[in-house]
């Protein structure tokens, strides 16, 4: 049997909580109460008390209990319990409630569940950014609209809708499709490179289950979490281009561990450089001073790219090969001669075939070939269906029997 784990500060906010936990359990949802109080003072009755959960900080209770700096006594709770929702199988979906401070100690065990396991967070900070919080999960965050502090007119309708949108979550699961058997494999794409991802996914729908991620920064972190997690098991990573924007200082920036689920995992990749060409800003009177006289583009009112030099793409082939060579499973490298996006082609406004160079000729001087490992010149543009057609067909060759 699973619960719904209501988790949060017993000692601040057990009324709230308690409001959420009873509004599920009329519902007829299974639930049980997590207390992650770091304080000293009266709590409401738990069912998992926040000593339970502390005992799972790997430095012992103490760390988290016998904490005297609150900040620190929150970032050691919320380590705790993101170790105990790891080992709990019991967890069939969870909600918390909170300020900052309860939504930062919540956040991280919502992101170490399972992706499509429910999960919602009525937080006072909801209105703002929550990439922080979010992260590559699936967290459904409510904005509390009114502070969490006792339960009145505003807090019982938005306590009360989040606990009954988890209800629904839970009792209709069972109606939703059962689990495709075909196996996974991640796609990145961006609107410039949609004609070729698009197709290949279409060439992969037969055998495979292709899921395409939007090349935002936070769409290969969220490809390469389910990597991670063993839901993907291969990825054709043609659009590459939150490389250029972590690298030159651009909105859709990749960490650095852009390219380490592969690495992991060692799973069949085919790369590619699709959007190198550019670096995605804000609307165009928010672009960096230091970037004038550059040539942009106007994607839309709120993004604007900008065209990156033969020394950015330099740069990015340097990195980009650094993280080739520390792949252990077999790995293909796509270079697009005719140009890495549908901006980058003869008679478009990013054609730049300088650029271009540069950045093919670092990805070849740099990368260690082998046998698993080659880098393939291809005469076509990244967004052509010559192009996507050889990359479907590398992709047979590498990970076709799996």
């Amino acid at each position: 049997m699973t619960f719904v784990a209501v988790a949060g500060t017993f000692d601040t906010k057990a009324e709230e909580l308690t409001y959420i936990a009873e509004r599920l359990r009329d519902a007829g949802v299974n639930v049980r109460t997590i207390d992650l109080s770091t304080g000293s003072g009266p709590r409401g009755k738990t069912d998992v008390s926040a000593a339970q959960v502390a005992d799972h900080h790997p430095d012992g209770a103490a760390a988290v209990m016998k904490n005297t700096d609150r900040g620190a006594a929150i970032a050691a709770m919320a380590r705790a319990f993101e170790a105990y929702v790891r080992q709990a199988d019991w967890i069939g979906g969870m909600i918390g409630a909170g300020g900052s401070g309860g939504t930062a100690l919540v956040a991280p065990a919502m992101r170490a569940l399972a992706i499509g396991l429910p999960k919602v967070l009525v937080s006072t900070v909801a209105s703002g950014n929550v990439a922080g919080y979010i992260g590559a999960s699936d967290i459904n965050m409510v904005y509390s609209v009114a502070d969490i502090q006792g339960i009145n007119r505003i807090s019982s309708r938005i306590l009360g809708n989040a606990a009954h949108a988890m209800a629904g979550m839970m009792q209709h699961a069972a109606g939703l499709p059962g689990e495709d058997q075909r196996p996974a494999v991640g796609l990145t794409m961006f609107g410039v490179t949609t004609h070729s991802v698009s197709r290949i996914a279409q060439a992969l729908a037969p055998d495979r289950d292709a899921i395409v991620f939007h090349a935002t920064g936070t769409g290969g972190q969220s490809m390469e979490h389910l990597v991670d997690a063993g839901m993907i098991g291969a990825v054709i990573d043609l659009t590459t281009t939150e490389v250029a924007d972590m690298l030159v200082g651009g909105i859709f920036p990749a960490t650095d561990d852009r390219m380490g689920a592969v690495i992991r995992k060692k799973v069949p990749y085919v790369g590619s450089c699709g959007a190198l060409d550019m670096v995605n800003f804000g609307p165009r009177d928010t672009v960096p001073r230091a970037f004038e006289g550059r040539l942009f583009h106007v994607h839309n009112p709120q993004v604007t790219l900008m065209r990156t030099s033969p020394e950015e793409n330099r740069s990015f082939g340097e990195w980009i090969a650094g993280r080739l060579n520390r792949m252990a499973g077999p790995v293909r490298f796509l270079i697009p001669e005719g140009g890495v996006s549908a901006l980058d082609a003869p008679g478009q406004p990013f054609h730049d075939p300088e650029a271009d160079a540069a950045l093919f000729d670092a990805i070849e001087a740099h990368v260690q070939l082998s046998d698993a490992r080659r880098v393939i010149r291809v005469p076509h543009n990244i967004n052509t269906s010559e192009f996507a057609d050889v990359a479907f067909s590398e992709f047979h060759s590498i990970a076709g029997g799996l």
